[in-house]
């Protein structure tokens, strides 16, 4: 036997030894950096979600002995004209709060990334600003400014001449949901501003020029050449929005708590109230709607999916 083939059979069983460890120090890398995050996915998410679909079968109020009622629950939300005038309210919500979130945030994106002004971070921070505050500080802000006595927008318009008196916009039924509409796009512009201008920073500056020197002015650079472009980040910041829009209820559960006489109440604020609000702790039935939330959720998704194209313009 030679030396080389005596020196590889000796070593061979070190290889595989160091083989072996590297395998289990990758396994339990692998373990420490995905396991706590899985652990928490499925003790705090996946395993609340099963049960609500279990609950969403019973009778229950969370103190006394559950009830299995069957399918009751369910007969019983598509015949309650509170869970369609929610719907009804997310609806309308749906439609106007992604429009003016990224008509408005596209257009000062376009000038924050196209034009040269001396301010550009500093109105970054500022557009960026309302995102940093919490859904409560927001929320009590924009109630200051509807306040009949003292708001800030009953002010300005004795200021310019229409004096409306003590006039509570989040108090009448007219005017309420209406009232939440500017409240929410203004604590949602300042993200998508930032993403929107991030990916058309990405666009040559060569397609603009030449553009330009075509005669095309802002708006149809915008149109025909940004928007193209940066698509699939902003079908992607349309779907945020409007799964945000039909689960969100914590901005106009501090604003009105679905008032007045229901005017602003939403599905996903009316599942909260039926399970924690104040003489009614109906689980099975919150679950029940719970279900009817998530189906939409996922229909919304579907549908976005097959009518918006996913494709961008390649460079």
């Amino acid at each position: 036997m030679s030396v080389t083939s005596l020196a590889q059979k000796l070593k061979a069983p070190f290889q595989k030894s160091s083989l072996e460890k590297a395998n289990v120090q990758k396994t339990m890398f692998l373990l420490l950096a995905i396991g706590p995050p899985f652990g928490g996915y499925l003790l705090f998410t996946l395993y609340p979600n099963i049960l609500s679909v279990y609950y969403a079968f019973l009778d229950w109020d969370g103190m006394t002995d559950p009830t299995f009622v069957g399918f009751k629950n369910f007969v019983a939300m598509f015949k309650d004209e509170f869970v369609w005038r929610a719907l009804y309210h997310n609806l309308l919500l749906i439609i106007v709060i992604p429009t003016f979130v990224i008509v408005i945030s596209l257009i000062l994106a376009y000038f924050l990334a196209n034009k040269s002004y001396r301010e550009n971070g500093l109105l970054k921070v500022l557009f960026f600003f309302p995102n940093v505050l919490s859904t409560v500080v927001v929320a009590l802000l924009w109630a200051f400014i509807y306040d009949g006595n003292y708001g800030l927008l009953n002010g300005v318009l004795r200021f310019v001449g229409l004096d409306i008196g003590n006039f509570y916009w989040l108090g009448n039924e007219k005017t309420a949901l209406w009232a939440i509409v500017p409240a929410w796009v203004w604590g949602g512009v300042g993200l998508y501003v930032i993403i929107f201008v991030n990916a058309m920073i990405a666009i040559p500056k060569s397609f603009y020029e030449s553009a330009i020197m075509d005669g095309a002015g802002d708006w149809t650079l915008l149109r025909k050449i940004t928007l193209p472009m940066i698509m699939p980040v902003v079908r992607v910041s349309i779907l945020f929005l409007a799964v945000g829009t039909i689960k969100g209820f914590e901005f106009i559960l501090i604003l009105t708590n679905g008032g007045p006489a229901g005017s602003t109440d939403v599905i996903g604020l009316y599942m909260f109230n039926l399970a924690f609000g104040e003489g009614s702790h109906n689980y099975g039935y919150a679950s029940a709607i719970g279900m009817l939330l998530f189906v939409i959720l996922c229909m919304t998704k579907i549908l976005m999916d097959k009518y918006m194209d996913k494709r961008g313009i390649d460079y």
